[in-house]
């Protein structure tokens, strides 16, 4: 896997992943206050240290790293990038990159990452602002059990914004949402 081959998949990726955003109500809706929900980063998936050395050193040739944090044992690098992916009307200009902690079964481009509007710093009140922006989410994750659902907290050491998360998984496409950006989540490791 090398980043010649990522740009490679971005096609198909950016197809799989836009449908399953159009599915889950999430591409190009507002809530009341009429603030769209807006594509914060994309993170891949690695099997092995020197692949995910390999690419790291790629988009250090393609941005800048602001984070390095450690977060469930691993590394996860964040890298804004000089020239950000278009992916549908979002432009992203930050990469997630986890250095690996089990071997998946597929690597490359794993899933997005989208924002909510509202602050949310509970799971309650990111239920409520992803109902606002989706009123039908219930009824559609009821009716499709290829959807899993999974509520999580990750949180870096010294992180000090809430940012719970939600995501949606269907075969090898994930989409995460949660309240905060990544810009934002690191500015607070550094505001204690």
């Amino acid at each position: 896997m090398q980043y010649q081959d990522l740009i490679q998949q971005w096609p198909v990726f950016s197809k799989e992943i836009l449908a399953f955003a159009h599915k889950l109500g999430l591409f190009g809706q507002s809530d009341s206050t009429n603030e769209l929900l807006w594509c914060d980063h994309v993170a891949l998936r690695v099997n092995d240290i020197a692949t995910a050395e390999s690419l790291l050193a790629a988009f250090k040739q393609r941005g800048k790293v602001i984070s390095d944090s450690i977060i469930n044992g691993r590394p996860i690098y964040i890298i804004v990038l000089d020239e950000p992916f278009t992916l549908g009307d979002w432009q992203i200009d930050c990469v997630e990159l986890p250095f690996p902690a089990k071997h998946y079964s597929q690597q490359g481009w794993e899933h997005i990452e989208l924002v909510l509007p509202g602050n949310a710093t509970s799971m309650v009140e990111l239920e409520q602002a992803l109902r606002l922006a989706n009123p039908n989410i219930d009824t559609l994750l009821i009716n499709d059990s290829s959807i899993k659902v999974k509520r999580s907290s990750p949180q870096a050491a010294g992180e000090q914004l809430a940012n719970p998360t939600i995501a949606f998984k269907q075969g090898n496409i994930c989409i995460k949402v949660h309240s905060a950006g990544i810009k934002a989540v690191i500015a607070s490791e550094s505001a204690h």
